[in-house]
């Protein structure tokens, strides 16, 4: 699978902007502002159906216009794709593929699987749990159509069930049977999710340790692990045993939308004593991993965009990463720098092919 012809109408910075796509490396090179993570976006956006950064997609809109729409020509299995999204102000979004409209956005989600790797990505690493479960979440719902529809049905018992117990500390009013309605509700949904998830990081795990060592050159020693509380215990006997707990705090304090993942180098957290550069290569391994994952399930390579990547990795990194994404194991992929220099020198270096696209204040030449 990759993108042939990629165009948008007033999305972000741009007033208008087409171009067409090698099947191997695209590089876009422009200075800081100009407008080459907003091009890797509208890619995001054909894929997920949203923004990667902004969850509010109005705010996509070109300031002074009063739509966006964003088009992709794709190759799959043989077969052309034409995916198109567009917004107008005021207006629910419009996604449609070869004409006609999805009923559900969800549908869409893993038709064409996509990873980006962003400085934005270092959320995940310094941030809270959320970010963490987020890119759990990503990944699998790009490989099973129905683990989006579980998490929404379990977000949604979850809110019920938190709504009634702030309810019962306002009123005084306990209902125990209406309690343990919503408690038989989570319990299911969440053990099934937990399940998923676990299954995928029995999956996940040996593939990151692999990309994460070829990266360092087997320079450091690290750790990625899954941790729920439904690991260890029964998930309906857990809201059990916590609803008095659970009471006092107005809130369900333990399940699986408290599940996290620990990140650790050389037996230390990786967020305390990870140097800038180990960080970087950190994430970057989870997104190949993701990207590994991805192609085995899907059967075919995701895109791979690779926004800004290059700032705080050592040369010997960089060229083993470079290495790795334009070898036989990676499809197309989508590259964001300053410095021309830079890429010519990466890809000559490494003897690969490169379409390169200058990028000016929301203009693309090729």
């Amino acid at each position: 699978m990759y993108l042939q012809q990629l165009s948008f109408i007033n999305f972000k910075n741009y007033n208008e902007a087409e171009i067409s796509l090698a099947e191997g490396v695209n590089a876009f090179i422009g200075n800081n502002g100009a407008g080459k993570t907003n091009l890797l976006d509208a890619v995001h956006y054909l894929s997920l159906c949203k923004s990667y950064f902004n969850p509010i997609d109005s705010q996509q809109i070109k300031q002074g216009a009063d739509f966006f729409m964003i088009n992709g020509v794709f190759e799959k299995n043989g077969n052309k794709e034409v995916v198109a999204c567009g917004l107008k102000r005021n207006q629910k979004k419009q996604f449609k593929r070869n004409k006609k409209d999805y009923q559900r956005l969800a549908d869409h989600i893993g038709f064409l699987p996509l990873v980006m790797i962003s400085p934005y990505d270092i959320s995940i690493i310094i941030e809270g749990s959320e970010e963490r479960r987020k890119f759990i979440d990503n990944v699998i719902s790009q490989t099973d159509a129905r683990y989006l529809d579980e998490v929404i049905v379990y977000n949604k018992v979850l809110a019920n069930r938190n709504s009634l117990l702030k309810q019962i500390a306002d009123t005084g009013r306990y209902d125990p049977e209406l309690l343990s309605i919503f408690d038989e509700q989570l319990a299911a949904s969440g053990t099934r999710i937990f399940e998923k998830r676990r299954a995928f990081m029995e999956a996940f795990t040996p593939i990151f340790n692999r990309h994460y060592q070829f990266i360092s050159g087997g320079a450091e020693q690290v750790e990625l692990a899954y941790e729920s509380p439904l690991l260890n215990e029964n998930f309906g006997v857990l809201l059990k045993r916590n609803t008095e707990r659970d009471r006092i705090m107005e809130r369900t304090t333990l399940g699986i939308h408290r599940d996290d993942l620990q990140f650790n180098i050389h037996g230390m957290a990786m967020k305390k004593f990870g140097s800038q550069g180990q960080q970087k290569s950190f994430l970057i391994a989870l997104k190949l991993a993701q990207y590994t994952f991805l192609d085995q399930q899907k059967g075919f390579k995701p895109l791979l965009l690779l926004d800004d990547i290059f700032d705080k990795l050592d040369d010997s990194r960089v060229t083993k990463l470079m290495q790795m994404v334009s070898n036989n194991d990676f499809g197309q992929v989508l590259i964001t720098d300053t410095s021309m220099e830079r890429v010519q020198g990466i890809f000559n270096k490494i003897n690969v092919n490169v379409k390169i696209f200058k990028v000016t204040e929301g203009n693309i030449n090729a």
